[in-house]
């Protein structure tokens, strides 16, 4: 089970560095209904290989690992009850929000802030 802040920082970063390959996605499912898992699938390949090697998610992956690491870790030991995994996912996003992507000449967009309860982080 995700938890939907993570998720939404996720989008964000694929909505601001991967809208290209999500705009083609959208418009393919859009338009094939009934059909879209199969008529869509290279898009949807496309998008998670532009987010899987876009500089921003890898220096992020880089540098906060092991508070992704950690989150990971507690949604598999408390798959009954993810709730108990909102601290491991507020310190990962945390850690998100001081990568330092200036070098690089990236932004990251803004993360929702890691202090909202829980019925707000849960979907």
């Amino acid at each position: 089970m995700l938890f939907g802040l993570g998720r939404q920082a996720a989008m964000d970063i694929t909505a601001k560095y991967c809208n290209k390959e999500m705009e083609a996605y959208g418009s393919c499912v859009a338009s094939n209904p009934s059909t879209w898992q199969s008529k869509c699938h290279e898009l949807k390949i496309k998008v998670a290989q532009c987010t899987s090697s876009h500089p921003v998610i890898q220096k992020i992956r880089q540098e906060c690992s092991g508070e992704f690491v950690e989150f990971e870790r507690c949604l598999r030991e408390n798959q009954d009850k993810p709730t108990s995994c909102s601290p491991h996912v507020a310190r990962f996003l945390a850690c998100a929000e001081t990568v330092d992507l200036s070098g690089a000449g990236l932004s990251l967009p803004h993360l929702p802030s890691p202090g909202l309860s829980q019925s707000q982080i849960l979907n």
